[in-house]
């Protein structure tokens, strides 16, 4: 039987043990990074959104000869979003608690647990939809790990120019993993640029930075991901991998504001009626059948793609 709303217990207590978006950051997940958070008052819902060929088309601004002036209107076409919920719980048994709590808090340790669970799993749907996704990749000719041959800063600036062939608007993001951008600091090309940049000569990879690496590409925001999880099937041994490829890198334009009319790659749309948080709301009841309490953690959200041409996916990264 499961509990009442009336008899689960919020726990913001535990809830400030991980804050949301450090914890997001020291595991270097970046799904909220790629599909900003977009809180919405309803769960589901339809909205206008403009057409690419809509914000460029030309308009006569020529005052007339009675002093009017001419009007314009826009096109909307459709699109819609449906937030789902998601959670998992924990179950913490009493015994096992009270054994040993001279060596960890029980309660804590499994609420941190479950917290990351979910927030794995959102991971992985943003990865699902984006690495590659259903986009087609397109092979660069030198792979980012030959330091001597890669030219990273043409394969993006060819990426970043099929963007904005196809939409008008530039990009101003690229994302990839933690090896691709150690392999970024050692590729020939990227030191030259930043020697040309102004930093001199003498450029060790350790010295690299993100900053950096932006510059050489010019790119507003470098996404470095470095979240693990177990790749091997359930039963096997461990196998730890990292959730996004090294195969791929990925350029795009990704949202910068809370209006839902910005142009951008999408957002990952959150409702809180009922009770959501967007890394997921910590709560916990009684059962009386495990005789233990349970660490429940849930939110509703959709991650949504709102234009897929702002998108560009790049393959043959690593070897």
């Amino acid at each position: 039987m499961r509990p009442t709303s009336s008899l689960a217990t919020l726990r913001p207590d535990l809830g400030s043990m991980v804050s949301f978006d450090l914890e997001m950051n020291r595991q270097k997940f970046i799904a909220t990074r790629l599909l900003p958070i977009l809180s919405v008052e309803l769960a589901a819902d339809s909205f206008g959104k403009i057409p690419l060929k809509e914000l460029l088309k030309r308009a006569d601004a020529r005052r007339g000869p009675k002093g009017d002036y001419n009007r314009i209107d826009w096109s909307f076409t459709d699109d819609s979003y449906a937030t789902k919920e998601y959670g998992l719980e924990g179950v913490v048994d009493q015994r096992n608690a009270r054994k040993y709590a001279n060596y960890f808090d029980a309660e804590a340790a499994t609420a941190k647990l479950v917290l990351h669970q979910v927030q794995l799993e959102a991971e992985l749907r943003v990865r699902d939809l984006l690495f590659p996704g259903t986009y087609t990749p397109t092979p660069v000719d030198n792979e980012w790990d030959d330091a001597a041959n890669a030219e990273p800063i043409d394969d993006v600036e060819a990426a970043v120019q099929r963007i904005f062939d196809a939409t008008g608007i530039w990009p101003n993001a690229i994302t990839f993993n933690e090896k691709v951008f150690r392999n970024l600091r050692n590729c020939e090309q990227i030191h030259e640029r930043i020697a040309a940049l102004g930093a001199g000569d003498k450029i060790k990879a350790k010295d690299i930075n993100v900053a950096m690496i932006a510059a050489c590409f010019d790119l507003e925001h470098v996404i470095v991901s470095g979240g693990v999880y177990n790749t091997a099937d359930e039963g096997l041994t461990a196998t730890p991998g990292p959730i996004w490829s090294g195969e791929y890198a990925a350029v795009g334009r990704i949202a910068e504001t809370q209006d839902i009319i910005e142009p951008a790659l999408g957002h990952t749309f959150h409702w809180a009626g009922d009770g959501s948080e967007p890394g997921g709301l910590i709560e916990s009841y009684w059962d009386e059948r495990t005789r233990g309490d349970v660490e429940r953690v849930r939110h509703d959200v959709d991650e949504k793609i709102k234009y897929t041409e702002m998108w560009d996916v790049l393959s043959n990264i690593t070897t």
